[in-house]
């Protein structure tokens, strides 16, 4: 982990209200020197909270025209793990072509990087990052902070849980730190063999822990063992 990465994780660990986000939003925007960082959540009681650096203007905007309903950034990412690079995503419609004129309109770069996250009482989140790029040096970017950005991303999500006070903890089965790790990659969008790299292990051990884990949380399958880890609120990613 570079120094700068830990002194934003700091920095973001030390907030203590939503206040607190909004600054360190402004520090990821100025440490990638990107146009705009946002960081975006309903909560489990179904209520938006936003911080980040898109203008008021375009925030005012984006209610008046109700574009939360047909965003396909919102929607690209809703049933997703793994990050998005906005223009993978489906902007096909004529109602998506204007938005994201729109939107530049208002300060908003061409390109665009956005991580879901899910919490584990329904909370969805988005952290983004936004610029004006060509499309192979923003993928140049994108490969090269990806990795920071997600520990970022959950750093972000995990401040926010902490203001959310709604529902009621759920009792769930314990999993070994080892299964928590692997079933924490599988849910952030990594492949088995990314995983077992990225936790440093062989595939065979990965299948292990990932079987076990399985087992503990009475699942039929690996997807609903993800599934079962997300909404219990055994991982948040």
């Amino acid at each position: 982990m570079t120094t700068s990465l830990e002194a934003l994780l700091t920095s973001l660990q030390d907030a203590d209200t939503l206040e607190g986000l909004q600054v360190a939003t402004e520090a990821v925007r100025d440490h990638y020197g990107v146009r705009h960082c946002v960081y975006h959540w309903v909560n489990s009681e179904g209520e938006r909270f936003g911080a980040g650096t898109y203008s008021g203007a375009w925030v005012d905007r984006y209610l008046e025209m109700d574009y939360l309903r047909m965003d396909p950034v919102i929607f690209g990412c809703f049933q997703r793990f793994d990050p998005a690079i906005w223009k993978d995503l489906d902007w096909s419609s004529k109602a998506a072509r204007a938005m994201f004129e729109d939107a530049c309109a208002h300060g908003l770069g061409n390109q665009g990087y956005s991580i879901p996250l899910h919490g584990p009482q329904g909370q969805f989140a988005l952290f983004t990052l936004n610029h004006d790029a060509q499309d192979d040096a923003w993928r140049v970017f994108v490969e090269t902070h990806g990795r920071d950005l997600i520990v970022l991303a959950h750093a972000f999500n995990t401040k926010a849980l902490s203001f959310d006070t709604g529902g009621e903890g759920v009792n769930a089965p314990s999993l070994s730190p080892r299964e928590l790790a692997a079933i924490r990659c599988l849910a952030c969008g990594l492949s088995r063999a990314q995983a077992a790299q990225e936790l440093g292990i062989s595939e065979h051990t990965l299948r292990v822990y990932i079987e076990s884990a399985r087992h503990k949380l009475g699942a039929l399958n690996t997807t609903h063992a993800v599934a079962r880890a997300l909404s219990t609120g055994i991982i948040i990613v």
